[in-house]
Parts: structure tokens; sequence; C-alpha cells
């Protein structure tokens, strides 16, 4: 027997089937690319992306005939949605977050709702990347495809409703709609009679770790499972990733190193508008009941490649011939101790507090002598002290006393050591580093009582490989250079910002 996690990605998705106890028996990956149909454009080909998904999770039923799936859950990405029928028939594209469409209707719900309320309904503030502008764009200039479905379902819940489920979301996800109710666990009425939407076109709500059907028997014959595989809620990709990696307590935080530095900390009361507005920070259901999270985060993974490829694409061209790590070479490179360079890392739009757009990356500190190994490590401990920033001023209730890492970069001794040198606080790296997969099976798990808690299923499967403990030797030369970064971005600002982008002809 085995638990299926499923993790769908912005430009991925994966399939990993685990033992009870949390052991990796097999998994597949399947990449997919970004439709940019128009300028501003972002969104995903729906009917290709099943594609990929069904393949992903074929080739897994394939690998565990002798431990076969017993249950599934999914992690995903957020915000985007999927138009579906109620005999499921996809009708549309699966607009990002990062899609333009949309702005033009936030200047009405800014008048509708200011930030206070919709903060007290909802948890977040207003802004484009969330679905419920993508509704009203979609409604606006694509009625056919917005009549015509009956149901718009994030990505964590259609894919099983796909398999066979009823069209069911969890909290989390539910969240990244802007018309949830994080309160009283419920769609809500008012964000929905303000933006003029009709909750018929929501799906259900259910926590995570609930079932919600069984599979289809054409959908288990067409994949190869079982046909008793239990179907049960996800989360959102990195409330799955908090519990895939055991950040299920208050002082507990995840950190995603990946395309984007992501921490999430783990807290229970929820904190008042006026304290988390200021700070930039949301507010959203864990996958664990009774708890939530709140996301700061920075491109730094994007930051890497841009130095890969501006500094080291002869060793990057190598590596893609020889299929060789081109990046723990790189990272060799860094000096001991704080680079002599500072970096201010606004090299795209930055995360909370400010959402900055109009700015762009600074580099000071270069000289002759200066090494590229230097610049990178610079590059990343401008990173980190973006988070550093952040975690200062989060509210006291919100606390990080122990930071668990995954994703890409935690493979990378030396990045995770440099994170704990500049944050002050233990890093513990799981055994599994790509713990949004392993998040979604623990759901599974609690779904089909192979857990009876998610704190058992975390207890059973989630084990720590290492500790990197802060270098105490360190503590006040980056001190030191954490002020000197602190005061990068005030005394510049008024020199750097760039004009808007233009935006193109409607």
């Amino acid at each position: 027997m085995s638990l299926l996690g499923i993790d769908v990605g912005t430009t991925g998705c994966k399939a990993c089937a685990f033992s009870v106890e949390g052991n990796l028996l097999a998994s597949a990956y399947q990449e997919y690319d970004i439709l940019r149909r128009q300028h501003g454009w972002s969104e995903m080909d729906v009917p290709r992306v099943w594609e990929k998904i069904k393949a992903t999770i074929r080739a897994v039923a394939s690998q565990t005939r002798k431990d076969p799936v017993r249950a599934l859950a999914v992690s995903s990405l957020g915000e985007a949605m999927v138009p579906v029928t109620h005999d499921r028939r996809i009708v549309g594209p699966s607009l990002l977050n990062n899609d333009i469409r949309g702005e033009e209707f936030l200047g009405h719900l800014s008048a509708r709702f200011d930030n206070a309320r919709l903060y007290t309904i909802n948890g977040n503030t207003l802004g484009n990347h969330y679905g419920l502008t993508k509704l009203l764009w979609l409604r606006a200039h694509q009625p056919q495809t917005f009549h015509s479905a009956d149901k718009f379902l994030l990505w964590g819940s259609f894919v099983p409703f796909m398999l066979g489920a009823d069209p069911v979301v969890d909290y989390s996800l539910a969240n990244r709609t802007l018309l949830f109710d994080i309160a009283q666990q419920k769609w809500s009425p008012e964000l929905l009679a303000g933006a003029g939407l009709e909750q018929a076109k929501l799906p259900d709500l259910a926590p995570s770790g609930t079932a919600i059907g069984h599979i289809s028997t054409a959908a288990a014959e067409d994949l190869g499972l079982p046909r008793n595989v239990l179907l049960a809620t996800g989360a959102h990709d990195q409330c799955a990733g908090a519990l895939g990696c055991g950040a299920i307590l208050p002082g507990r935080t995840m950190l995603g190193m990946g395309t984007y530095l992501c921490l999430v900390p783990v807290f229970t009361e929820r904190q008042k508008p006026e304290s988390m507005i200021p700070r930039g920070l949301n507010t959203e259901h864990h996958a664990v009941p009774g708890h939530f999270v709140t996301f700061i985060y920075n491109q730094g993974g994007v930051l890497f490649k841009w130095y890969r490829d501006t500094f080291a694409a002869a060793e990057r061209d190598a590596a893609r011939k020889t299929g060789d790590d081109v990046y723990a070479p790189l990272l060799a490179e860094m000096p001991p101790g704080p680079s002599t360079v500072t970096v201010l890392p606004h090299f795209t739009a930055t995360g909370p507090p400010d959402f900055i757009t109009d700015s762009c990356g600074i580099i000071t500190g270069l000289h002759l002598d200066t090494s590229r190994g230097d610049i990178l490590k610079g590059i990343l401990e401008g990173a980190v002290f973006y988070l550093r920033e952040c975690i200062q001023s989060l509210p006291p209730a919100i606390q990080v006393n122990e930071i668990r890492v995954v994703g890409g970069g935690a493979k990378s001794p030396q990045w995770i050591q440099l994170t704990a040198d500049i944050l002050g606080c233990p890093l513990l790296r799981p055994t599994l580093t790509e713990a949004g997969a392993l998040g979604a099976a623990i759901m599974a798990g609690v779904a089909s009582r192979a857990y009876t808690t998610f704190t058992q299923g975390v207890q059973a499967s989630v084990r720590i490989q290492k500790s990197f403990e802060p270098a105490p030797q360190l503590k006040a030369p980056y001190h030191q250079r954490f002020a000197q970064y602190a005061q990068l971005w005030p005394h510049i600002k008024n020199y750097v910002n760039l004009p808007p982008h233009p935006q193109p002809p409607s």
C-alpha cells in the first residue's frame, strides 16, 4: 500500500508514491510551457498540462504494483483556475497570477472594499494576482467561456475532479480567489455580491485531508491505478511543502529555496489587519487544522540563475553536455566569511513588505580584485538579508525559531549555511527536500486514515537529515554587513526608480 502525492506547478508537475513510513517508492516528472499569446498574457494550456499530469501518474502507478496506491491528494500552485463543465470537460485556459488581464477591475473593487475590510474577511489585500479579477475579465471579455463553465476549479481541486471526485477545494487554495471568508470557512456572500459573482460557479469547500470521492473506473483503467483509490483535498503548494517538511507548529518555518526564496511561518492566532497590512503580510489557512501561515519571499533563485547565465555561461553549457551539476562548483568559489560585495536584490519585482516594481538591482563594493565568487556570495547574502529584514519586522505573535529548508537550493550546504549564519537560527534539512508531494501524500494518508492526525503523519514520514547551526564567529560580522545592507535602499531609492513599463494597446 502506498500514498500518492501530486505536485502541480507553473512549469512542471511531479507525482511521487510514498510508503506510510515516508519512504519514496517511485516518482515521475513532466515539464510544460507557459502560453504567452499576447504581451502580458500568461496562461496554462489545460488539456496539455492534464496529459502531462496523467503521464506522471501512469509512470508511478507502473512502478508501484507491489505497493498499490491507496489514496492521493494534490499540492498545487495558487490563484490559477480551470473552467470545467459538470461532465468534466475543459472549456478554457487557466490564467496565471502574473497575467495582466483583470487589472481594469481593481478600481471598481477597491471602491467596494478597502484593504482593511478585505483583509478582515479574506486575509489578503486587493491585487490582480488573485483569481477574482481573472474571473471578472473572463466574464467581460470571454463570456462564452465564462457562461459555459459550470465550475472554476483551482488546480488542487481540478485534478481530483478529473479523476472522479466531487468539485471540492481546500481552504488554503480557496483563499487565493479573494472570495473566501477565512473566519467562517465558507465563500463570502459579501465579497461575492461586491464582485457580482455567483457562488454556484465555485467548488464546495473542505479542510485539507478530507475524502472527496474515489477514482472513476475509466480513470483507474487509463492510469493503471487500483479501482478503489481514495481522492482527498490537498493544499496550496507552500502549505503542502510546510506540512511535508514538518513545519506544523508555531515557531517552525519552512524556507523554500527555489525560483523564489519563500519563508512560511506558522502561527495559530489571526493577527489584526493593522499589524499585517503595513508589513505586506497575508494570512492563509495551513493544511494543518487550527493553524495559519503567511508568506515572506523574494526571487532569490532567479538571481542565482541570472548569475550563472551572466558570469558562468561556458560552465553552464559544458554542464548541459555532460549532465554535471554547474551550481556546486560555482558555490565552491565563494570566499569564507561575509562577502565584500553588497547586493540589493531588486532585480525584479520584490515581495513583502513593499512589492516594489520600479526599482532595479544594485551591486556595490566592486574592486579590481573582486572575484566572481565574491559577487555570487554577495547576491545570495542580499536575498537572505531581505528575508532577515522582513523577519525582524514580524508581529510579536509570529515567531521564526527554527527553519526547515526544502526545494532545489536545499541541496547546497553552502547556501544553507550562509542562510543560517545571516538569520541566526538553525536550518534543518529533511531527508526529502521535495516536500510538496510528500505533504500531499500525508494529506491523502489522513483522509484514508492511514494516519489519525497530521502530527502522526509527520512523525511517521518526515526525517531530519542534518541541522545547520549559525557560526558564532560570524554573528558580529554579519550584523555589521546587514546594517550596511539595510541602509542601501533608503539612500539610493530616489536615484534608481524606473518609469513604469508601457501597457500594450487593448
